[in-house]
């Protein structure tokens, strides 16, 4: 089976921190695969609200959850912090891809690189909307 393959860019325009709790931990002592998820979803939100968005109101617009990826490079233990980086890259007429890497904030060691494929939705319509420009502008 071929690789995942996550291309990321050489600059990010957020970060955020998260720690990692008890609960995201499984029975091998490390940061289960559906908890990074799960951390990965609430540093989506943080990029939005710093944009002043919400998942429901980017422009108007709602996003949805495409597809997602993900390559895990090193375990994470309760108690350590996350600190992701996030960034919106591939746009094209409904979407766009946010990519991120999640770095273990003592050391630096990157613990995981995954992208999430977003697409531009009216909730109200059930359709899918153009990706707002305002919101293109502001990822170099």
């Amino acid at each position: 089976m071929a690789r995942v393959t996550i291309d990321l860019p050489e600059r990010f325009s957020f970060r955020t921190e998260v720690p990692i709790y008890i609960g995201h931990i499984n029975y091998g002592n490390h940061l289960d695969n559906v908890a990074l998820l799960s951390l990965v979803s609430e540093a989506r939100v943080r990029v939005l609200a710093s944009l002043g968005y919400t998942e429901l109101d980017v422009e108007g617009a709602g996003i949805l959850l495409a597809d997602a990826a993900v390559r895990y490079r090193s375990e994470a233990r309760h108690g350590e912090t996350l600190v992701f980086e996030m960034t919106a890259t591939g746009f094209h007429t409904y979407g766009c891809d946010l990519v991120y890497r999640a770095l273990e904030k003592a050391t630096g060691r990157t613990v995981a690189e995954g992208q999430m494929g977003l697409r531009f939705f009216d909730y109200r319509t059930k359709t899918k909307v153009p990706v707002p420009e305002a919101f293109q502008r502001r990822f170099p």
